[in-house]
This record gives structure tokens, C-alpha cells and sequence, in this order.
């Protein structure tokens, strides 16, 4: 039979296997929910597969994970979803997602939803080999320790002639160093023929993604084999596995954020996100953490202990230490969050100050504005949010709740220890405080009682 000819470029789809039953996880979520740099690890196959320009994306689930079926028809529809039940293995699973591609005529990328470090770079050279003749392209590995992988058994021509799973090898073939990573890239049409030719015959009684290797070699096809870097090819199988994908994927990104201008003094200390944004200029102090959504700003400082999610810093823009940025905080240039101060869904001004020990919730605070220490804004009622508006240059003195909706205006001044209900005109004084009563001599006699009352026996 002669090589399907090579497809058109576009033509490209991704089956993504997320079937596996995760126990070795002890987790109640599944295994492929279980997150990296604050990304699901299907979330980041599904990512892989469109940056490599998928016109079709398949994921197969079990028929014992139904957060994983929702999970992937919320992010890519109900087209977007087949089941596998029950499981037969890895032949089995691509079987499952015939349906979902029929008609489709181009390319299919097998990958898998447990490895995360698998990135389109490491995937496109399969499409380059298709393009290039080969009627199978398979991704391999130098296996530091071969193990329980199964191995590339090479041709004299240089060809892939077979894989052959470690529990089916003989004492030569587990001495072979280059193994499978389970990628497989094919033609559509060839690929689902070649598995309807796929026993169960070995020893697990399963259906072997990789016999479709064999079966094209016996039609004569051409097989290639292309490699990557074994770390790439990294599996997620248990917590363990998850934090050593975890490390690496930061410690690149470190790498990157230092070669990119960010001072670090601790980068093994910092934590990324996926889509974390730090831009050269930023000095970021030890143990910072950031969630998913942050952009900070050239020329800003984040102050150690500081978590940061959701938020917005701009240039010369002070954050921490041991400050919280929630969702919606947007910090303005050469404004000061300091210690212990939380912002969530509020706006700080250009050159606005809260320093110590506050809330600032759902509201804005005008540029050069002066949020005192102790100062909460009081913005739920125990139903809904409410919004409160610190005008420019305002000063809000320390220990003030300003109970949401209020309007502080431009200028004017709050009297620490006030519970403001009211808005307060610009360049106004606003005081709320009980008058304070002093009583001559209480407190000595307070103190004579309470000795007398302990000296009793």
C-alpha cells in the first residue's frame, strides 16, 4: 500500500485521552482537573491542541468521570466530548472518538490530558515527518531509566519498525533507551482503519494504541519516529508526579522572568501562574505568590508574602508586604498597598496610600488619596455588594468604616474611629463619635477592687 500523501496543513485534529481512572491521585478530583500553575491539566492539553491550529478537538473521558465530560463540553461543546466504556486501553480510548471526527480527512494528534509539560513545540515536529512522507508519526524519548515504557524498536533504515510494550519485551528489547511517549500522529482514515485491526492479544487484554505501528509497517507504510526531551513526556499519575511537573514548569518560568529584566533576590521562592504577566523592571520580593490574571507593570515593587490574583499594578506601584490582591484590584501607578491591606474589586488612584491593616472592597480610591490604617470598607449587607468612592486627595483616618453605598469627596477628611453612613461633601470634615466621658479617680479605685477581691482567701 502506498503512503497516504501528505496532508494540507490546516488539516489538522487533536484526540485528547483524559479516560484514565486517576486512583493513584487519593483525590476525589479527577485527575486531569488536578491544576498546574493554576491551569486544569485538561485545560492545558486543550491550550496545546489549539495553539497547534486543531480545526477539531476530541477529548475521550470515562463513563466513571462526568466532571471531566462537563468539564471539556463547557470549554469546547458538546461536539467536543466522546466516552469510553468501558475502558480497553489506550486503542480503545482513540476508537471512542471515531465518531466524533467522522468525515474529518486531515491529520489526528493522539495526546493525553496527564502531561502537561507536552507543549505544541514538542508536538508539531509529528506534522513536520507527515509532511515529509512518513504515513505514521510517533513521538519518542532517551529514557534515562526505560522502565516500564514501552520501547522503539528502529529499523536498519532508520525507520520505527514496531513499539513494543515493556510487559510484552524480551531481555534485548528492554535494553533499548528510546521509548514511546504514546503520541501518535496519522491520517484520519488510515488511523481508524489500522485500529480496527488492534486485538486484544498480551497480557493486559487491552487494545494497544501502539499496534497500529506494526500494522502499517506490514502494509509496507512508512513509520517515523521523533523525538523529545524525556521531561516533556512527563505523566501525571499521583501528587507526587503533579509537584515535580509543578517545579519544572516554574522553574522555566523564573528562567524566563529573570532573563526578561524581572529582579528576583529569590526566584525559587516565587510562584507563577499560567498567565502571569511581570514585565522587565518589576522587583519581586521573596515568597510572592501569583494567581491567575495578574499584570504587573514595569517599575513597580512586589513586597515579600504578598498574593496577588486577578489584579491589575501599574508602574511604580508599591505592593506589600503580606498584602492580598483579590479579583478586580486595579493598582494605579505609584500607588502604596502595604501590609496586611486586602483590595478586591476596587481601584486605586495614581499615588493613592493605604499602608496598614485595611479592606478596601468593592469601591475606588481618587488618586493621592490616604486610606488610614485600620480602615474597612463595609460592603456587604449579607446579600448584595455595595460600593463605596473615596474622592482625590482625601484623607480617611484610621479606624474608620465607611458602610457602603458613601461617597468620601474630593479633599475632605474622615475623623478616625468614625462609622461613616453618610456621604461627605467635598472638602468636608465628617466625625462620628460618641462624646468622651472621664471619670477622676475610677480607674485606682477599679484597680484597689480587683486586688482586695484576690488577697480573700
Amino acid at each position: 500500500m502506498a503512503d497516504p500523501a501528505p496532508p494540507a496543513a490546516s488539516a489538522r485534529a487533536v484526540v485528547i485521552l483524559a479516560a484514565g481512572q486517576g486512583t493513584r491521585m487519593c483525590s476525589p478530583t479527577p485527575k486531569v482537573l488536578h491544576r498546574l500553575a493554576g491551569r486544569t491539566l485538561l485545560d492545558v492539553a486543550i491550550d496545546t491542541a489549539q495553539t497547534l491550529g486543531a480545526e477539531r478537538i476530541v477529548v475521550v473521558a470515562g463513563a466513571h468521570s462526568p466532571l471531566v465530560a462537563a468539564h471539556a463540553v463547557k470549554r469546547l461543546g458538546e461536539g467536543a466530548i466522546s466516552i469510553q466504556n468501558p475502558p480497553l486501553g489506550t486503542g480503545h480510548a482513540v476508537r471512542a472518538a471515531e465518531t466524533a471526527l467522522a468525515g474529518f480527512t486531515g491529520d489526528v494528534v493522539v495526546t493525553y490530558a496527564d502531561t502537561p509539560l507536552l507543549d505544541a513545540a514538542a508536538v508539531e515536529p509529528l506534522f513536520a515527518a507527515r509532511r515529509s512522507g512518513a504515513a505514521l508519526a510517533v513521538l519518542g524519548f532517551e529514557a534515562a531509566d526505560p522502565g516500564a515504557y514501552g520501547r522503539l524498536v528502529m529499523e536498519a533504515g532508520g525507520g520505527l519498525g514496531r513499539i513494543v510494550e515493556a510487559k510484552e519485551a524480551d531481555a534485548a528489547e528492554r535494553a533499548i533507551r528510546l521509548c514511546n511517549a504514546g503520541v501518535i500522529a496519522a491520517p484520519a482514515p488510515l488511523l481508524f482503519e489500522l485500529l480496527g485491526e488492534v486485538t486484544n492479544a498480551n497480557a493486559k487484554a487491552e487494545y494497544y494504541l501502539t499496534d497500529v505501528v506494526g500494522l502499517a509497517r506490514g502494509r509496507g507504510l512508512q513509520v517515523a519516529a521523533v523525538l523529545t526531551d524525556e521531561v516533556r513526556t512527563l505523566g501525571v499519575n499521583s501528587q507526587a508526579e503533579l509537584a515535580t511537573a509543578e517545579a519544572y514548569w516554574q522553574a522555566n518560568r523564573r528562567h524566563e522572568a529573570l532573563a526578561a529584566g524581572v529582579s528576583m533576590p529569590a526566584p525559587d521562592t516565587v510562584i507563577f501562574a499560567h498567565d502571569t504577566v511581570v514585565e522587565g523592571g518589576v522587583l519581586v520580593e521573596p515568597h510572592v505568590v501569583f494567581a491567575p490574571g495578574v499584570k504587573v507593570r514595569s517599575g513597580a515593587v512586589i513586597r515579600a508574602f504578598s498574593h496577588l490574583e486577578g489584579a491589575d499594578v501599574q508602574t511604580g506601584a508599591i505592593v506589600g508586604p503580606y498584602a492580598r490582591l483579590r479579583p478586580g484590584a486595579q493598582i494605579g501607578e505609584g500607588a502604596h498597598v502595604g501590609n496586611f491591606v486586602e483590595v478586591k474589586n476596587a481601584t486605586l488612584g495614581a499615588g493613592a496610600k493605604a499602608n496598614h491593616l485595611a479592606y478596601l472592597g468593592d469601591g475606588e480610591v481618587g488618586a493621592r488619596a490616604n486610606i488610614g490604617a485600620g480602615v474597612i470598607f463595609c460592603n456587604y449587607d449579607g446579600f448584595d455588594k455595595h460600593h463605596t468612592s473615596v474622592g482625590e486627595d482625601a484623607f480617611v483616618g484610621s479606624d474608620t468604616a465607611l458602610v457602603a453605598p458613601v461617597r468620601i469627596g474630593a479633599r475632605a477628611m474622615t475623623g478616625s474611629g468614625s462609622v461613616i453612613t453618610r456621604d461627605v461633601a467635598d472638602d468636608a470634615l465628617a466625625l462620628e463619635r460618641g462624646p468622651q466621658v472621664e471619670k477622676p479617680g475610677w480607674a485606682s479605685r477599679f484597680r484597689a477592687r480587683k486586688l482586695a477581691a484576690r488577697s480573700k482567701p
